[in-house]
């Protein structure tokens, strides 16, 4: 019987191997197929003291250095104590539960109630098995949910208003690591890091839930392809018993342990660029569970378009450009290519046209 969405209907060529000019299983797929991934567990960073109240400054100054560190050295780590209650958390997958188990042709209505392109499913620029996402999810811009009630509450104001505010505190400081001595980069002369207060409360932040549907591994099919993200960073609430979240750090691929306690941050591309390649944005990868669905929320922290993203640093990696133009490249070159290109079309050197 056919799954609800019909990936396997819709993806029957790759799946079969018989797209023009496609080798019989390709290369990249084959070998994440066979890979043996290590676990690890991402750096854990308690938020109480800058969270909560009565935390001192010295906890707070140990909080900000140990972010830095994890943000240059994994371009991951996780927090507990971050302030988003337990509460709205389970409210909230639950809620998710719901949405994705309502029929298909309900689940592609929900463009009509939200921006076009709200529902997804697959990959429709995939040219091979490797670039195909075997998921489906929502992107719900946030001026969508305060504007329309048709998601609960829990996809809106609580949840939203929530990792807003952690995703903003710890922006902040970020930011004044690099200022402040905490990271090295503070430490090789110091940052001029241009920072527009309207770009950041102008922020068009994008929330994503995901329901990763079960696919033998021996498939070679991802439940999200490897990349990078393309914003300032991200919090991800995760599955806290199925895993298949994969980073890589120092050329290996590491499998990262669930923690029900814990919300996962990572840097994206526009933090990597504006920190002159500081903060890494690290490639990253969902592996599906031949047994189990698996659900996440993803939180993507963006500015505003007209944004600029500028390290101010000398020699600077990556030229100057705005959030608009990094978007509208990564579209582009996703659909020309299959595949997201990034940072590597914005450095002051860059070979690509």
């Amino acid at each position: 019987m056919e799954i609800d969405p019909p990936l396997r209907q819709a993806y029957k060529d790759l799946l079969m191997h018989k797209k023009k000019n496609q080798p019989a299983l390709p290369a990249a797929a084959a070998a994440a197929a066979s890979e043996i991934v290590d676990e690890c567990e991402l750096p854990l960073i308690d938020l109480r003291p800058l969270i909560l109240a009565g935390g001192s400054a010295e906890e707070r100054e140990k909080c900000k250095t140990e972010m830095a560190r994890a943000s240059e050295e994994w371009g991951f780590f996780q927090v507990v104590n971050h302030g988003v209650s337990p509460e709205i958390l389970d409210r909230m997958r639950r809620e998710q539960v719901k949405a994705f188990k309502q029929p298909f042709d309900r689940k592609k209505e929900e463009d009509d109630k939200f921006s076009a392109g709200t529902y997804r499913w697959g990959t429709p620029t995939a040219t091979c098995l490797n670039q195909l996402a075997w998921s489906e999810a929502f992107h719900i811009p946030m001026t969508d949910v305060v504007s329309s009630s048709s998601f609960d509450d829990v996809n809106g104001g609580g949840s939203f208003n929530s990792l807003r505010y952690v995703s903003v505190v710890l922006c902040f400081l970020l930011f004044s690591a690099l200022h402040e001595g905490k990271s090295s980069f503070a430490s090789r002369g110091g940052a001029r890091i241009k920072w527009s207060r309207a770009g950041l409360y102008c922020i068009i932040s994008v929330k994503k839930i995901n329901i990763y549907i079960p696919m033998p591994p021996a498939a070679a099919v991802f439940g999200l392809m490897p990349h990078t993200d393309s914003d300032f960073l991200t919090i991800l609430y995760q599955d806290d018993q199925v895993g298949g979240l994969q980073l890589v750090k120092d050329g290996k691929c590491f499998a990262v342990k669930p923690n029900p306690q814990a919300l996962i941050v990572n840097i994206g591309d526009l933090f990597q660029a504006w920190s002159n390649g500081v903060y890494k944005s690290v490639e990253h990868r969902v592996v599906t569970n031949p047994h189990v669905e698996r659900f996440s929320t993803a939180y993507f922290f963006c500015p505003s378009y007209d944004t600029e993203i500028e390290s101010r640093c000398e020699p600077s990696i990556y030229r100057k450009f705005s959030f608009k133009e990094y978007r509208q490249q990564v579209q582009e070159d996703v659909g020309k290519l299959g595949r997201k290109v990034g940072l590597s079309r914005f450095t002051v050197n860059a070979i690509y046209s």
